[in-house]
């Protein structure tokens, strides 16, 4: 499964302050990066305004790319430039509460959902995620020499 996801649409829904925050898009890069490990889909994340570097895009992995318009561009018009380069549009899936985004994913044959469908899954993916992260967690047997400092230091009277 890929996503394409409207970033700002995305921020929007999940916070209403995100405007004010300016870590809210660094926040919700990590997430969806957290997200997309967990389910080995690919991500490609659009979002409005200038990039924080160069070029249009930011390939964070090979399966989670950063997107971001060129000037006088919408996402919403990159979004509907992207559907209309891909061919096999079964694997993919639209998030975004924007009726006129939505609109253009039924057009062009895609499936779509509401950012806010998207957040309860995103949630139970991070949740089941996390619980699996502590389940995996390895002890790390102490070394000889931790042990001889430890039994040295504890020995003395």
């Amino acid at each position: 499964m890929a996503y394409l996801i409207d970033g700002n649409n995305l921020m929007g829904q999940a916070d209403s302050y995100f405007k004010y925050d300016l870590s809210s898009r660094s926040q919700t890069i990590g997430r969806l990066l957290l997200f997309q490990k967990a389910t080995k889909s690919r991500v490609f994340l659009v979002f409005d305004g200038r990039p924080p570097e160069d070029g249009r895009f930011l390939q964070l992995n090979p399966k989670f790319i950063l997107l971001f318009p060129e000037p006088g561009q919408s996402a919403d018009e990159l979004i509907e430039e992207l559907l209309s380069l891909k061919k096999d549009r079964r694997y993919y899936q639209v998030v975004s509460s924007d009726r006129g985004v939505r609109e253009i994913a039924r057009e062009k044959g895609v499936r779509s959902i509401t950012c806010q469908e998207f957040l309860k899954t995103l949630k139970k993916v991070l949740k089941d995620n996390r619980a699996s992260r502590e389940l995996e967690k390895q002890s790390n047997d102490s070394t000889p020499l931790e042990i001889s400092l430890w039994t040295e230091l504890f020995g003395r009277k």
